[in-house]
């Protein structure tokens, strides 16, 4: 599910209130739609996100972070927290 390396960023869009994804692809430089429609329909597989699509038109769809997916980046945050004390450490 991290296997890309955009996965992390677009947790961190969601996680940060960009909950569109229009909004995701103007946000990152090189996101392509492709990649961040396929990363998003994994993190909902996964029941990391919730997705929820308005019945307007224009069509709107927003992501958000499920309980487990707050749980999930409470984990993703510990793991960069490691990281970043051993990059010190070297």
């Amino acid at each position: 599910m991290l296997g890309c390396k955009w996965s992390l960023t677009v947790l961190a869009l969601v996680r940060g209130g960009v909950c569109r994804p229009g909004a995701m692809e103007h946000a990152v430089p090189g996101l392509s739609k492709k990649v961040l429609n396929e990363r998003l329909r994994k993190f909902v597989r996964y029941g990391v996100l919730s997705r929820h699509a308005y019945a307007e038109l224009p069509p709107r769809v927003e992501y958000r972070l499920t309980p487990f997916g707050e749980r999930f980046a409470v984990l993703v945050d510990g793991v960069d927290a490691l990281q970043r004390e051993l990059d010190g450490e070297s």
